[in-house]
């Protein structure tokens, strides 16, 4: 190839006089500029953090065996009891293992940074690859110590096998005698699995062979039925923080003494009631053996410890964890550990990514507030027990497929951490410990968990500016949500199921931007009564996954046949698309139809999953399922209207929809075949799949006959969204309006209206490899946009306040969430002037009615030289969309769009 076939598309528009300019506000300096705050933590906390940093995702079968082994021997049993004996078991028999300097304890498994598979969840991705990992099993004794530098380049990812571990979905390490194990259990699950009886019931779905061929195009991302039945939610701490194991045990026994034979007028589900009491009892005892196990093995090691400050450390977590596994905790510390391990309980029970922690500051405030009174613990003590906290949420890690976990979470888990908001009554509901939970996440930069702060006009200045403060370290969080729209959703959505304004106030961040619903308990400490939020809903994000708006309207102009793969997905539609009007509208008819299948289907799977796996762990600890009696799947949860539609690539989608109506249809410059060839073909540019340049600065030209040169020109000079410019936003609104409508005609399998989901996570990334270039001037292979708000990259031209006028055409109260990602350079927010700078910024969106912002604030000269050397880089972190990770465990696709956003240099 000559050179001027590798001419890239920066090049040729340089040429012509144009440019693709991702910087705005002024021109960066030549340096490489570094993040302005900059603080160290305790040192324990480093010392543990920098254990993280040096240890790899693990998987091992310790936990899945006794499960297995238990619910075998227990055929016959009513389900729901079966599967609590069965994590009893499984709990009981995790082998404890406490690093040193730990004062919080406890993990998912054995490792520091550890999960496990769960076949009865789905088992076709071991079985598929089964000659595959006994190969490897087999032949990674000759892998090279080369192979051992890639880890490096992926942080804790384990993309490849080495010595006597196994790599599996290019993330988890397993030791290679554990893999027989592995793959015994997943065949004993074969038909039987919730992913084996959800495909075979969905498949009486009318229409299925479309879902099927919706999933291999990738116009949707995945199933959560069988890989993530759970989450994008707020756990609740309440009963076992108020009332203790014990209390608990005993409320359970008369609870079935209540109602053994009864069904209470309900013929259907009142008779269930028995069996989920005693489910609850069981499990408890398994909690509660895993505790003891922990606190046993703490005695031991305070018994063979060399020095008298180690014998204590052991002595006082011992202390802690035997008291937390039968009363209610009696300081702050016991809290905090108690909370912890509750959040790991329900991890274990189930696949479950985002399951958001949720207003934690204020759930523990109480114990806080006595110890600090009582001269019990200082605010040093508080800091360092939140900062070894921040380390054991970030070494939490799901367990699912390369697809899943690569595709679309990023590694990332999305234990969310809420801030601010109001109280019940309508005041500012943060405090000291919020602050002090702020300043952990400044202190002790990790991913996990992210922080989420809901603005609200009545939170004091001081918080809000420690906020911004946090924001500046460049971690990317917290991220601001409007508490006023938050409260609108909430209204919207669960009046009919009884929320009421007050209950609403109790919302909180599920998963990593999914408003969800919680409620008020009232906590009593010693004699003193507390009203401490919680969350009270079932999962979101589990309805319609991830639609790629820009692939829907390719397979418009494509006739319903996939041009990458060649699959019809849908019914051609032969409509000659002579007007826009008939081009929107064949858009929406394809785009239902793929909700429609999408909902049936994702129903079934749904279904299957509360019949046979139902949650015991999640169910007991949220309201109201202690008093009614019911777990999830009978919803006894108080709030089930959460499943919704989501979407990706709005923005791209949008920007498109303004190219065709610019060029095609108004000023008539070329037909729609015309545009059509040029799309198929890239307008004469490399697919970003065989570049591996996913920048669209990057893109190399292959046709040099100057063919597509002109239409491609006008795709991208034509209109484009975040420039307050009514051609492209008109076009956002009237898209917005009909898409939160036409979400609520779809119905859960809980009977129940979805709703609009708008966030992108990674999918922006796999979903754009799948999409052909569209009508925006974007090219084959390359990311969409990020989140639903944020800008395409370079797009942007006038200004942030530009960008909110364009974003804010639309009410966002209509959909559970909208998002909005912005990076800015940190020489623009230099200083005490600075930080209000950025605290005005985000105040002027939210009183416009935006209802999510997010920074990266970081100098893109930094982030191309960490993608170059990226083993000097190893704790950056930036914000990807609604979540924070590691940059050398994101992807390169993502990495590449991360750095093309368009950079503020001034604000």
């Amino acid at each position: 190839m000559d050179d001027n076939k590798k001419m890239k598309l920066a090049d040729i528009l340089a040429s012509k006089g144009l440019s693709i300019n991702y910087q705005y506000g002024g021109k960066a300096p030549e340096e490489m500029v570094d993040r302005e705050v900059k603080k160290e933590p305790t040192p324990r906390a480093k010392r543990l953090r920098d254990i993280f940093y040096n240890t790899l995702s693990t998987a091992n079968m310790e936990f899945p065996y006794w499960y297995n082994r238990k619910f075998n021997e227990l055929e016959g049993e009513i389900t729901v009891v079966r599967r609590a004996l069965a994590l009893k078991e499984a709990f009981s028999r995790l082998t404890p293992n406490i690093i040193p300097g730990e004062k919080l304890v406890m993990q998912k498994t054995y490792n520091y940074r550890g999960s496990f598979p769960m076949p009865w969840l789905s088992e076709s991705f071991f079985v598929a690859k089964e000659s595959e990992l006994y190969k490897a099993a087999l032949e990674s004794g000759s892998a090279s110590a080369g192979e051992l530098s890639e880890f490096g380049h992926g942080g804790g990812n384990v993309t490849k096998s080495f010595g006597n571990v196994v790599s599996i979905a290019g993330k988890f390490g397993m030791r290679k005698e554990e893999i027989p194990v592995l793959l015994k259990v997943a065949n004993e699950w074969i038909g039987k699995s919730v992913e084996d009886l959800g495909h075979k019931y969905e498949k009486m779905v009318p229409d299925y062979e479309i879902k099927e061929n919706i999933m291999r195009s990738l116009v949707c991302m995945f199933d959560s039925g069988f890989t993530l039945p759970q989450g994008r939610e707020v756990i609740n701490y309440y009963y076992p923080l108020q009332y203790g194991f014990d209390k608990l045990i005993e409320m359970a026994k008369e609870c079935k003494d209540e109602v053994a034979g009864n069904a209470d007028g309900d013929g259907v589900t009142g008779m269930d009631r028995l069996y989920f009491y005693e489910a609850v009892i069981h499990i408890i005892e398994g909690i509660q053996t895993w505790i003891l196990n922990y606190s046993k093995h703490a005695r031991r090691l305070e018994k063979i410890a060399k020095n008298e400050e180690d014998k204590k450390e052991y002595m006082d977590i011992a202390n802690c964890l035997e008291n937390i596994a039968h009363k209610k905790p009696a300081t702050f510390r016991e809290a905090l550990q108690l909370s912890y391990i509750l959040h790991i309980a329900v991890l274990n029970e189930d696949a479950i990514s985002g399951l958001a922690i949720g207003r934690l500051g204020q759930v523990l405030y109480p114990w806080y507030e006595q110890d600090i009174e009582l001269g019990n613990i200082t605010k040093e003590e508080v800091l360092e027990l939140l900062e070894l906290y921040r380390i054991k949420i970030t070494c939490i890690d799901c367990f699912a497929s390369t697809g899943v976990v690569g595709g679309v979470l990023s590694g990332n888990t999305f234990n969310n951490l809420t801030l601010g908001g109001l109280t019940h009554d309508g005041q500012s509901a943060t405090n000291d410990l919020e602050m002090l939970i702020v300043e952990a996440g400044i202190t002790c930069e990790t991913p996990q968990p992210t922080l989420s702060v809901l603005y609200d006009e009545k939170l004091p200045e001081k918080f809000l500016l420690k906020c911004v403060e946090c924001d500046k370290t460049g971690a990317g969080y917290p991220a601001w949500m409007n508490n006023r729209g938050g409260i609108e959703f909430m209204m919207n959505q669960y009046s009919p199921e009884g929320m009421t304004i007050k209950e609403a106030r109790s919302f909180a961040i599920g998963g990593c931007l999914e408003t969800s619903p919680g409620c008020w308990k009232e906590l009593d400490l010693n004699g003193k009564k507390y009203k401490i939020p919680g969350g009270a809903g079932q999962p979101t994000s589990v309805g319609v996954h991830f639609i790629a708006n820009p692939k829907v309207l390719e397979l418009v102009l494509t006739n319903g046949v996939d041009n990458r793969t060649g699959i019809k997905v849908f019914e051609p539609h032969n409509r000659k698309l002579e007007t826009y009007e008939e081009l929107v509208d064949t858009f929406k008819m394809y785009y239902e139809k793929a909700v429609d299948v999408l909902a049936k289907t994702n129903n079934v799977q749904h279904d299957i999953w509360r019949k046979q796996n139902m949650s015991v762990v999640n169910s007991f600890l949220k309201p109201d399922c202690l008093s009614k009696g019911q777990h999830i799947g009978n919803m006894g949860y108080r709030y089930n209207a959460t499943f919704n539609v989501e979407s990706c690539g709005t923005v791209t989608m949008v920007n498109s929809l303004a190219g065709i109506k610019k060029v095609v249809y108004d000023d008539k410059k070329f037909t729609i075949e015309e545009l059509k060839d040029a799309i198929i073909n890239n307008f004469g540019f490399k697919n970003a799949l065989e570049t591996r340049n996913f920048s669209m600065v990057d893109q190399e030209k292959v046709d040099n006959s100057g063919k597509y040169d002109d239409i491609y020109g006008e795709c991208l000079m034509a209109p484009k969204y975040g420039n307050d410019n009514p051609y492209a936003d008109t076009i956002l609104k009237e898209y917005e309006d009909w898409f939160c409508e036409m979400s609520k005609t779809a119905m859960s399998l809980y009977a129940k209206p979805m709703y609009a989901c708008q966030i992108s996570v990674s999918t922006h990334g796999a979903q754009g490899a799948a999409t052909l270039a569209t009508p925006d001037g974007r090219l084959a292979g390359t990311t969409y946009s990020d989140g639903s708000m944020s800008a395409y990259p370079g797009t942007d031209k006038n200004g942030p306040y530009a960008l909110f006028e364009s974003a804010t055409v639309w009410d966002h109260s209509n959909s559970q969430n909208s998002q909005m990602n912005m990076k800015i350079h940190p020489s623009a927010l230099k200083g005490a002037q600075g930080t209000k700078h950025l605290l005005d910024l985000t105040r002027s969106y939210m009183r416009k009615g935006g209802f999510h912002i997010q920074y990266n604030i970081v100098d893109s000269k930094v982030l191309r030289d960490a993608q170059k050397n990226p083993d000097n880089y190893r704790d950056l972190m930036v914000r990807v969309a609604g979540f924070t990770q590691y940059w050398c465990e994101i992807g390169k696709p993502i990495q590449d769009e991360v750095i093309s956003r368009t950079e503020y240099e001034g604000v």
